[in-house]
């Protein structure tokens, strides 16, 4: 069983910053992968951004390339996520994921298996 904690979201204006922390504990694998997705109301929970356990391989959409950014702590098993120039549009509940490694589709959501609690980004304008 792996059980993820999730900190950081909050409310922040245009074109501000947030950190997004996210620990592992429990029966995690080794060499884990963890990656970043959100869900707006209305709206299919889509993949932020992905690392594998190395670093060496990342992912990001479009939409948050340039100003998000995935790194981890292997030692602390916790995974952050840096979103700079917020936008009104990355308004959403933001969740972080883990699975065995960073390869097949881990674009979809369904291919990761463990989860966090979620939190809330709201943007303003």
């Amino acid at each position: 069983q792996v059980q993820l904690v999730e900190s950081g979201g909050g409310l922040v204006q245009a074109g501000g910053s947030l950190r997004l922390s996210c620990a592992a504990s429990g029966r995690t694998y080794s060499g884990y992968a963890m990656g970043w997705f959100r869900q707006a109301p209305g709206k299919e929970r889509e993949i932020v951004s992905a690392i594998s356990w190395s670093g060496v391989i990342t992912y990001y959409s479009d939409s948050v390339k340039g100003r998000f950014t995935i790194s981890r702590d292997n030692a602390k098993n916790t995974v952050y996520l840096q979103m700079n120039s917020l936008k009104p549009e990355d308004t959403a509940v933001y969740y972080c994921a883990l699975r065995s490694s960073l390869t097949g589709d881990y674009r979809s959501f369904q291919q990761w298996p463990y989860w966090g609690q979620g939190t809330q980004v709201t943007v303003s304008s």
